[in-house]
C-alpha cells in the first residue's frame, strides 16, 4: 500500500472511531446525582460536573428544572469533536455555580489559554449579577436558541473571543446590552436574534485598545437578520460599533429604539469604524431618539471613520430636529450613501447644523435616494409590521449589493431590482 493511501486509511479509521465513541450524557438539576454514570436512567445533578467530565464530540442534555450555572474551561475539538451543552425546554439557570468567577451564569474561560469548540443551546438564563452567557478568551463557541433576560448587565458577553456565533437567541430586559462583543474578538456572527428592552444597546461592539492582547479593532463581523427594538433608554445605539471595521450589517430590523439606530465611531477602539457595508436594513426610530445613522468624528488621536458604504436602507425618524444620516465632515474618503429611503434632514458637520436632501445630494450623496413616510412604505407600522406594502416606493428602488436573501429568508431580488429595506416584496402574497 502506498504511504499516502495508508495515511488516509488510518485517518478515516480514527475519525470513524472517534465518532463512534461520542456519547450523550444527561443532567437533572433537581433529581440527579453526580455519583451516577450520567446515563438516561441515572443523570448527573450539576452542570459543572457534566462539563468537566465529557470528551470530544460528546453531548450533555439537561432536563427541565431550575439549575445552577457552570464554568467551562476545557476545549472540544473541531467539526464532529465539538462538545455540546443542550437544554431541553423548561431549563432555567437562576443562580451561580460554585466555579463561576465573573458573576455570570455560564462562563467559558481558561486563564492563560483558549477554550474552543463548544455549542451552548436552549437555556433560559436570568438573574445573573453580570451576564447570562460570558465568553472570554475563546474560539469557535456557538450560543444559540437561548432566552437571556433580566440580568444585571449584558445578556450575552464576549471578550477576546474569535469566531463566536451568537444566533437565534432572545436577549431582553438586561441592565446594559443585549449582546456585547468586546476586546478585539474578530469574525463574530450575530444572526437572527431578538434583542429588546435592554437599557443600552441591542448589539454593542467595542474593539477597546486599552486591553491586551489585541489590536483594538473588531474585524470581519457579520450582523444580520436581527430584530432589535425598544433599547437605549440609558443611551447607546441599537447597533453600536466602537472600533469595528471591514464588517457587514444587513437585513436587520430596528424600530422604536431610543438613542441612535446604527453608529460607526471610535471612543475606545484603535480606529474609527471603517470600510463597513450597511445594506438593506429597516430602521424606524422612536419619538425623541437621535440620528438614524450616526458617524461622528473619533475621540482623541484615533483616526476618523472612512470607507463606509450605506445602501438600500430605510432610515426614518419622526424627530424634526434630527435626521437620517450624520457624518463628521462633508468629504470623507470612500464614504458612499445611496439608494436609501430617507427623511429630508442630514448633517455633514457632526450635528451642528441640518441640511435638506437637495443640499446633501450636492455633496455627492444619496442622488438615487427618495423620501417616503412609514404609511407609504409599510403594511402596518402601527403594529410593527414593516413588510413593504403593495405600491411601496421602496420596491425595486435599490441597487445590487451582496444581500441575496431578506430578513424572512426570501431570495433577492424578486422583481427587476433590489427592494430597499430588510424585506423583499413578494407580489400576490
Amino acid at each position: 500500500m502506498k504511504p499516502t493511501i495508508l495515511l488516509l486509511t488510518l485517518t478515516t479509521a480514527f475519525l470513524v472511531q472517534r465518532g463512534a465513541l461520542a456519547a450523550t450524557y444527561y443532567v437533572d438539576c433537581e433529581l440527579g446525582d453526580d455519583a451516577g454514570e450520567g446515563g438516561v436512567d441515572d443523570p448527573w445533578q450539576t452542570l459543572q460536573f457534566a462539563v468537566d467530565n465529557i470528551n470530544d464530540g460528546d453531548t450533555i442534555i439537561v432536563r427541565p428544572g431550575l439549575c445552577q450555572g457552570c464554568r467551562i474551561g476545557e476545549s472540544g475539538a473541531p467539526g464532529a469533536g465539538r462538545k455540546t451543552l443542550r437544554a431541553e425546554p423548561g431549563v432555567t439557570i437562576v443562580e451561580l455555580g460554585t466555579a463561576n468567577r465573573h458573576e455570570s451564569h455560564i462562563e467559558v474561560e481558561l486563564f492563560g489559554g483558549t477554550v474552543s469548540h463548544w455549542i451552548i443551546e436552549g437555556f433560559e438564563l436570568t438573574g445573573a449579577p453580570r451576564s447570562g452567557v460570558d465568553l472570554r478568551g475563546t474560539s469557535d463557541i456557538t450560543v444559540r436558541y437561548c432566552y437571556v433576560h433580566n440580568n444585571g448587565r449584558t445578556g450575552i458577553f464576549t471578550a477576546f473571543s474569535d469566531d463566536a456565533v451568537i444566533e437565534h437567541n432572545e436577549s431582553a430586559f438586561n441592565g446594559e446590552h443585549g449582546v456585547y462583543t468586546s476586546n478585539s474578538g474578530d469574525r463574530p456572527l450575530i444572526r437572527g436574534n431578538l434583542l429588546h428592552h435592554n437599557a443600552s444597546a441591542g448589539v454593542h461592539m467595542n474593539g477597546d485598545r486599552r486591553f491586551t492582547p489585541g489590536d483594538g479593532v473588531i474585524t470581519g463581523a457579520t450582523v444580520e437578520q436581527n430584530e432589535i427594538w425598544e433599547n437605549g433608554m440609558a443611551g447607546a445605539s441599537a447597533i453600536n460599533c466602537d472600533g469595528v471595521s471591514d464588517s457587514m450589517f444587513r437585513n436587520n430590523l430596528l424600530y422604536e429604539n431610543h438613542a441612535s439606530g446604527i453608529s460607526l465611531y471610535a471612543i475606545d477602539g484603535s480606529e474609527g469604524s471603517s470600510r463597513n457595508q450597511v445594506y438593506n436594513n429597516t430602521i424606524v426610530m422612536a419619538e425623541g431618539s437621535r440620528w438614524v445613522f450616526n458617524m461622528p468624528r473619533s475621540r482623541g488621536n484615533i483616526s476618523d471613520p472612512v470607507g463606509n458604504k450605506i445602501k438600500n436602507n430605510i432610515l426614518y425618524t419622526p424627530r424634526a430636529d434630527r435626521g437620517s444620516i450624520l457624518i463628521y465632515q462633508p468629504d470623507i474618503d470612500g464614504f458612499e450613501s445611496d439608494y436609501n429611503v430617507v427623511v429630508d434632514r442630514f448633517s455633514a458637520n457632526g450635528g451642528r447644523s441640518i441640511i435638506n436632501l437637495s443640499t446633501w445630494q450636492s455633496l455627492g450623496y444619496d442622488r438615487n435616494s427618495l423620501i417616503a413616510s412609514p404609511t407609504e412604505l409599510f403594511e402596518n407600522p402601527n403594529v410593527a409590521d414593516f413588510h413593504l406594502r403593495q405600491g411601496s416606493p421602496a420596491i425595486d428602488s435599490g441597487t445590487a449589493v451582496p444581500v441575496l436573501i431578506d430578513l424572512d429568508g426570501v431570495a433577492r431580488p424578486q422583481g427587476p431590482g433590489w427592494d430597499i429595506g430588510a424585506y423583499e416584496f413578494i407580489s400576490g402574497k
